[in-house]
């Protein structure tokens, strides 16, 4: 595991915290951020800080190519956003960014958003001022955050939490 997903994962579990199981939540019991929705085999209530560690590098980081995103506060970003949002989600919004962010294909032609960080990705990635792209991805996040309360209104009640992500 890498010094970037240490620190991050360090700064996550802050975020994410213990074991929750509100009948609210759409991603039912959970622990360290890990639902039983999406790991229905585990048993969430005795999951351990290690077990969570090694699924964030493999299922989260790794997958996600976070390695290869040089300036921490970006890969923190896309990390945060993979776990709140959906693992193929935080790949999206880069993709989506890049384009935005590439004046009309000037400096580089408009990436396929295809939820993967691959080489064509990192290159544009590498192109662009990262204060400028943070900005940018925070704004697909809120977006994405007032859309879900705007489509479930009981959703309102985790939208101040989701703001110290954003």
């Amino acid at each position: 595991m890498t010094p970037n997903f240490k620190k991050a994962f360090v700064e996550l579990i802050g975020i994410e915290g213990g074991y929750v199981n509100d009948p609210t939540d759409r991603g039912g019991e959970t622990k360290y951020g890990i639902s039983k929705r999406s790991y229905p085999h585990l048993d969430i209530r005795n999951l351990t800080l290690q077990q969570a560690e090694e699924i964030y590098y493999r299922d989260f980081w790794k997958v996600n190519g976070l390695d290869n995103i040089v300036k921490y506060e970006l890969a923190l970003e896309l990390f945060d956003t993979g776990v709140n949002m959906g693992v193929g989600v935080a790949p999206r919004f880069l993709q989506e960014a890049l384009n935005l962010m590439n004046r009309n294909q000037r400096d580089f032609a408009d990436l396929k958003v295809d939820g993967k960080i691959g080489p064509v990705s990192i290159a544009a990635y590498k192109k662009v001022d990262d204060r400028i792209l943070l900005k940018v991805l925070n704004g697909l996040q809120f977006r994405r955050y007032v859309e879900i309360c705007e489509r479930d209104p009981a959703q309102e009640k985790y939208f101040n939490g989701w703001m110290k992500r954003v």
